[in-house]
């Protein structure tokens, strides 16, 4: 199907773990699609994903990469030397507090494409690469954000199958449907009428440092990730001995969670702009493309853009090529706009403030 061709790099592989489970052939006139998706568009779908095979747009330009990865260790190191040579007084503090976060941002960006499979060609290295990244320059478990942002990618925005609208209802309610069915049954865990208010307070300053901090844990030890918790183990044993050594302990621990507030806040934003305004209900079994466009946006193109969101400024092409490097996604999104318009699917691209206000 789409979905295992999207997200699958070597398919013979992963092939070998489905051989298990066939029960047998279907008969020659039983259909191949079912009937809650559209044929012509998955025909029309699988015909533009031989053309970007063939255009070579899955192949990673590494030395892009490599200087994502460069500049992401310049900021790092860049935060430490501002307070080592500049001492820890107010001005230097917050500019090291910010270079970090920029670092740090930018890193989660870096291990999302890793943990895609969109920069080596070579599954091994990608692997190896991401838990580098997520685990000693972040802190959290690479197979953690893997196990979770995979079933964001396989239903987007659907209830109960998509993780990052697991806050519905009990801190927000989201999508028209949803909120409608909360005020028939009455059900009430928040005070929803006051949400667009409270939200710049819950989810973006805390997000990373409150739930993510404790989930990443709680997940890499509940699976046995040991090799993932001895990575993990390496960036608090790094940060908190170099930065340690030049800030007494509560102006280390003040500078630790102000940095985390401040990468959870570029971060949700940026996440929640291409998903929370879309369309949000129960899993309806439709087609890849119909699946995704309905859950995905994207904010227009410009190079502030582009480094701001990690390129997921080009959501649409990101959700319907997760394996696509980054660098290729304004190559196909003319592409998909064809095809969008050919089947009279709507293409939404915004401005970014308008994409950040449309959460709100």
């Amino acid at each position: 199907q789409d979905a295992f061709v999207a997200f699958h790099v070597d398919k013979a592989l992963v092939s070998k773990y489905l051989k298990p489970l066939q029960i047998g052939e279907l008969a020659p006139d039983q259909p191949s699609i079912e009937p809650t998706k559209n044929k012509m568009l998955v025909e029309d779908f699988r015909e533009l994903r031989a053309t970007v095979e063939k255009m070579g747009l899955l192949k990673p330009n590494q030395l892009f990469f490599f200087l994502h990865l460069a500049h992401i260790l310049l900021l790092d190191i860049a935060a430490w030397l501002i307070l080592f040579c500049f001492g820890t007084s107010l001005m230097p503090f917050i500019v090291s507090l910010l270079v970090l976060t920029i670092s740090q941002v930018q890193a989660s960006w870096l291990q999302h494409d890793l943990g895609h499979l969109s920069v080596f060609k070579k599954i091994k290295w990608n692997h190896l690469l991401h838990k580098f990244v997520m685990c000693h320059l972040i802190g959290a478990s690479a197979k953690w954000w893997t196990l979770l942002h995979s079933q964001h990618h396989a239903k987007p925005n659907c209830f109960q199958k998509d993780p990052d609208i697991d806050m519905h209802p009990f801190l927000f309610t989201l999508g028209k449907k949803f909120s409608v069915e909360l005020g028939i049954k009455k059900t009430k865990y928040m005070p929803y009428n006051h949400q667009h208010k409270y939200f710049f307070i819950t989810l973006p300053p805390f997000l990373f440092p409150t739930y993510f901090h404790c989930h990443t844990f709680y997940i890499a030890y509940t699976k046995r990730y040991w090799a993932d918790l001895a990575w993990m183990l390496t960036f608090y044993i790094r940060f908190f001995f170099t930065y340690g050594s030049l800030l007494e302990t509560k102006s280390l621990l003040a500078y630790y969670f102000i940095f985390r507030m401040l990468e959870s806040s570029w971060f949700v934003w940026v996440s929640q702009m291409n998903h929370i305004p879309m369309d949000i209900d129960y899993d309806k079994n439709l087609d890849w493309m119909s699946t995704q466009l309905k859950a995905t946006c994207n904010v227009e193109q410009s190079l502030f853009n582009d480094w701001f969101t990690g390129h997921l400024n080009f959501q649409i092409e990101h959700h319907l090529f997760p394996t696509m490097p980054r660098h290729n996604y304004w190559k196909v999104a003319p592409l998909v706009k064809s095809l969008c318009a050919k089947h009279g699917i709507e293409y939404q691209c915004k401005p970014l403030l308008t994409a950040f206000a449309d959460i709100v």
